[in-house]
């Protein structure tokens, strides 16, 4: 099959496919969205669109990959305070807009017009992606590590459910405060690879914890 023109004027066919998912699972559920609505909403055609992708599950899937390899996660550097070192991430993160645009796209995938399929997605990319910030090896992952990620990725995807009600009420300022961002910087920490037992051994003791308001 010959290679589909490009406009150099416009996004590239793939980016706009994907955008044209990210619209459309915004305004109806996932197992309604069709080929024909991504070409239609993307203006390319149906060839230009099975020369990239085999069908639309590899058309979502490569959406929710781009999505979650783009959204910055960097583990605090040696020799450096590891609280200070997340507000400071978090704070970028949330003043960028295309970040932002990123969170409400992935929030999407666990919103009502998600699927079991979409979220599986989500849930495999993010933890492949953690691994590979770490540098941990799948074949010789150990129990503790294990459950760590799943605690790590099981807190990312309850608060992306909760991210459209979040979002309007979330301000820079409010990351200066211990007591509202205890359980978001807890995860943001469970990523070190210092300590990472010690300091959740330390968020769940009652006589030192940060309280949640």
């Amino acid at each position: 099959m010959p290679r589909p023109r490009r406009d150099s004027e416009i996004l590239p066919a793939k980016e706009r496919m994907e955008n044209a998912f990210w619209e459309l699972l915004a305004s109806r559920d996932y197992h309604k969205i069709t080929v024909t609505d991504i070409v239609r909403e993307a203006d390319v055609n149906r060839n230009s669109f099975y020369y990239h992708f085999s069908s639309l599950s590899e058309l979502a899937d490569a959406a929710i990959l781009h999505m979650v390899e783009n959204t910055p996660v960097s583990l605090p550097r040696p020799n450096t305070n590891p609280e200070t070192a997340w507000r400071t991430n978090i704070a970028k993160l949330l003043q960028t807009p295309g970040q932002r645009e990123r969170l409400d796209r992935l929030a999407l995938v666990t919103g009502a017009h998600g699927s079991a399929e979409l979220l599986a997605s989500l849930r495999d990319f993010s933890r492949m992606n953690l691994m590979s910030i770490l540098q941990i090896d799948a074949e010789h992952l150990d129990l503790q590590t294990d459950l760590m990620l799943e605690f790590a990725i099981g807190g990312m995807l309850a608060i992306l459910r909760r991210w459209p009600e979040l979002s309007d009420h979330i301000e820079t300022a409010d990351l200066l405060n211990d007591d509202a961002a205890a359980l978001a910087m807890s995860m943001y920490l469970s990523l070190s690879k210092t300590d990472m037992l010690g300091y959740w051994r330390r968020v769940f003791n009652p006589s030192v914890a940060p309280r949640i308001q």
